[in-house]
């Protein structure tokens, strides 16, 4: 039997038992649209301690809509709620026509948490160092970051160690200019042995038939210390969740929110063009010119948009000979946003940089708290369909439970 088969079984059996083994009386939860059209729009909410899983919610026009719950936090895609629209759903354990949807499982190999989807690869999560290409200084060797990024059709969208600048990963949160303690780490340009990010362990991970996601432990070490300090402890939280359509594409979709605390002396970001969320795309996107293609929310380009305040930003270019992509968007919660972006002159590389708007500090006692959803897609993604995935993301389904 496969994981998946075994994982589906599971459930099955869970879904069989007396009712009185599910304590609870049923309970409703009412969606509610808000001004705004939501498609294939991410639910989620906290769910009372006697919920169990595996749910549904059962609607009052007889749609279902598979439930996932993950200690006491629920997910669910909701097809399509009109602006001004609600919609009142029955909670209750699902049956099993609800084990019809796919798994979204995490399977680990080593270091590398592979999230797949009926068998093929959306992304790996690095929980620990990766092996250095040859001829690579031992100090360069980094873990704790996202990549590979594939779309649907299988295509790759980040780059991992590139030649040009061996210090980038995929998807992943340094800092370049700081100040601490009166030393000044660099985070991020890891050859000059001044900081770095260390993975340090997961904590939870999970699969689902909504999502699968995991919790993970970095810490951002002070080199420059005698002995080396860790300045920062940090946590990400990495939601997937089960493909989706938007229009008439295929598209992946997942959350990661980074939690940033101070451990003991504070943290300072001076103004700096760098630092925060980065991207490094497909290598095939490398150098000057049209090779990658950067479009903002404001519609600005690689031309106009550096440094530009942006709610998403898409990085894109042909993969094989066909187009591929990935939009970031950026949560309205996040400090200083709309955050800057910075667009390089000739990488396929961004980052989210709020220090360019000015010096702050990450302090002991007050966490930093960010938030990204990234949308992967094959062929290439209209900026009407980014605003309106932003919305969803921005200003979501309100949710009362009764």
């Amino acid at each position: 039997m496969s994981r998946t088969q075994a994982f589906a079984a599971l459930i099955l059996i869970t879904c069989l038992l007396p009712a009185a083994s599910r304590a609870a009386d049923p309970k409703k939860v009412t969606l509610s649209a808000g001004d705004a059209d939501h498609t294939n729009a991410v639910i989620s909410f906290d769910l009372p301690g006697d919920m169990k899983a595996p749910l549904q919610l059962h609607g009052d026009d007889g749609s279902i809509l598979p439930t996932q719950v993950h200690r006491g936090k629920a997910w669910t895609i909701l097809p399509q709620l009109k602006a001004g629209e609600q919609r009142t759903y029955t909670i209750e354990p699902a049956s099993p026509g609800a084990f019809a949807a796919q798994l979204v499982s995490i399977v680990k190999d080593g270091g590398a948490m592979n999230f797949t989807c009926a068998n093929k690869p959306i992304l790996t999560y690095q929980s620990e160092k990766t092996p250095l290409p040859k001829g690579y200084a031992p100090e360069l060797q980094r873990g704790g970051y996202i990549s590979p990024v594939m779309t649907p059709a299988g295509r790759l969208v980040t780059d991992d160690y590139p030649s040009n600048h061996k210090h980038h990963h995929g998807i992943c949160f340094p800092w370049t200019k700081t100040e601490f303690e009166g030393r000044h780490p660099d985070f991020w340009n890891m050859q000059d042995k001044t900081g770095r990010v260390d993975p340090a362990g997961v904590d939870d991970s999970f699969s689902g038939l909504v999502c699968a996601g995991l919790r993970a432990k970095h810490q951002f070490i002070d080199m420059t210390a005698m002995p080396e300090k860790p300045a920062l402890n940090e946590t990400w939280d990495l939601i997937v969740y089960r493909p989706m359509n938007v229009g008439e594409k295929t598209v992946y979709i997942f959350d990661l929110t980074s939690t940033q605390n101070a451990i003991d002396s504070p943290l300072t970001l001076p103004k700096y063009h760098y630092g925060g969320l980065a991207v490094r795309g497909n290598g095939a996107w490398n150098g000057k010119g049209d090779a990658a293609h950067f479009l903002t929310s404001e519609g600005k380009t690689r031309s106009n948009g550096d440094e530009a305040p942006s709610r998403w930003v898409l990085l894109s270019g042909k993969v094989e000979g066909e187009d591929a992509g990935i939009a970031i968007l950026s949560h309205p919660t996040n400090f200083r946003a709309p955050q800057p972006v910075r667009l390089h002159p000739d990488m396929p590389y961004l980052s989210f940089t709020p220090s360019y708007l000015g010096d702050w500090k990450i302090e002991k006692g007050t966490p930093y708290i960010s938030r990204y959803r990234f949308v992967v897609t094959d062929g290439v993604m209209d900026a009407k369909d980014l605003d309106r995935l932003w919305n969803d993301y921005a200003k979501p389904v309100s949710v009362t439970l009764e």
